[in-house]
């Protein structure tokens, strides 16, 4: 076992390497490094404007609390989650638009962080330690900050499964090691509600055995796993694992076997789920961490014949464009790995790309205080709304009222077919407004 001795320190050791105007980037979703955030606040009254980069955060910390911290810190984000969503009515927390495979590279571009701290197992006899969870942007920022001459610090986590792949930095590497004991985030599946159970059902429908899948976050995404029990021989390469995948990979369903690209793997940027899937992936072979910038490259997606892409949407428009991250100017999410995976599939031999949504929505409207019942399919996208997913890459549309493929189809022949699984009630108005806009007669 390589001794690193020489490099523990604690917490407040790295505190005090933090100055005023550093960017400081931090291990991305599930490989936060929670003794580092948790005492951020604590060295507010010595700092102004330190720039904390971010995504998918995992827990709120104190220091997004609290108005009067907002001097002392600001967020960039790549990727909204609830915790951002909250600091971001108190302080300035701002999104950096990206898509999921090109954050490490957006991350540095405007400057390499002056400190790079991330959360990581503990190392093997060979030194080398396992971010086993999340990697996103984790190792490809390590290297960028240490070419720079910049610091490097990994809180060593006891409770860190340790996973193989692309996903593993070296003592070497290292500038700083911060001992810890965490819990890991515990992500339960969200409830299945009926019309997750309708959309899954619709969608499990065009997936055959052998298909190598693709499963994005939420409900709709996780539903589909209930309909697969009866699937042979699925592979998977996706963005993120949990425990909807390790449930099948458990009974046999998901081998991998009819892979071309990383046989028999289970490959994967970010492991976010409960204690089940961390026991899984810990010391699993079979599990392949990779870097995100390859794992959602379209061209790594596209290795694997039959690939299928599974994502949810906020808002669609008659001609299929798909905001999946904002309502209207307001960051809800991020695009993440929407356009990455969609692509990627469907650049595979035999591959389909498939996006949900709930047809409509119950909404706080302003003005009145309450709630409204509103459609998701929409003539227009909301003003200031991001166009997550262009029209031109969009293929299966999927609501509780069914799916249609719009690859190939005219304007107004797939305004139409939009229209068809709509909500019936505003099908209708959706005609109105569609023969208004000059999208057919």
């Amino acid at each position: 076992m390589r001794d690193y001795t020489n490099k523990t320190v604690n917490i407040e050791d790295i505190l005090s390497l933090v100055k005023s105007d550093m960017k400081i980037a931090v291990g991305d979703a599930s490989v936060e490094p929670q003794g580092f955030m948790g005492k951020l606040h604590t060295i507010a009254d010595r700092v102004k404007n330190v720039q904390v980069w971010t995504c998918l955060q995992m827990r709120s910390y104190p220091f997004m609390e609290d108005a009067k911290y907002a001097d002392s810190f600001k967020i960039k984000c790549l990727f909204f989650s609830k915790p951002t969503r909250e600091a971001s009515k108190i302080m300035d927390v701002s999104y950096v638009p990206t898509h999921l495979r090109h954050t490490a590279r957006n991350l540095c571009a405007q400057g390499i962080p002056d400190i790079f701290i991330g959360s990581c197992s503990a190392p093997n006899e060979e030194g080398l330690m396992s971010i086993s969870m999340s990697n996103i942007y984790s190792t490809s920022v390590i290297k960028q900050v240490k070419a720079a001459g910049k610091i490097v610090v990994m809180e060593v986590n006891k409770k860190m499964p340790f996973a193989y792949g692309e996903n593993s930095v070296s003592i070497d590497e290292v500038d700083y090691i911060v001992p810890v004991d965490f819990d890991l985030p515990q992500d339960y599946p969200a409830p299945i509600t009926e019309k997750d159970k309708i959309i899954g059902g619709y969608i499990a429908q065009y997936i055959n055995d052998g298909d190598c899948l693709q499963i994005g976050i939420g409900g709709i995404p996780n539903s589909v796993t209930a309909f697969l029990a009866d699937k042979k021989d699925l592979g998977i390469h996706t963005e993120l694992l949990g425990d909807g995948i390790v449930d099948l990979a458990q009974k046999g369903i998901i081998n991998g076997s009819k892979k071309q690209y990383l046989t028999g793997k289970i490959t994967t940027s970010i492991v976010l789920g409960t204690d089940k899937t961390y026991n899984f992936v810990n010391n699993n072979p079979n599990v392949y961490v990779m870097s995100c910038d390859k794992c959602n490259d379209a061209y790594t997606i596209s290795k694997n014949d039959n690939q299928v892409s599974i994502n949810t949407t906020l808002e669609v428009d008659l001609s299929g464009q798909a905001c999946s991250e904002s309502i209207g100017s307001r960051i809800f999410s991020g695009t993440g790995g929407q356009s990455d995976t969609t692509i990627g599939a469907q650049m595979s031999k035999g591959g389909r790309s498939f996006l949900a949504l709930y047809s409509t929505a119950n909404v706080l409207i302003p003005q009145t205080g309450k709630r409204e019942e509103i459609s998701k399919i929409v003539p227009q996208l909301k003003p200031g709304a991001a166009v997550t997913l262009c029209r031109n890459d969009m293929m299966y549309l999927v609501t509780e009222y069914g799916a249609v493929n719009l690859r190939g189809l005219s304007i107004s022949d797939r305004a139409k077919a939009i229209i068809s699984i709509a909500h019936p009630k505003y099908r209708d108005w959706l005609t109105d407004e569609a023969k208004k806009l000059g999208l057919f007669r």
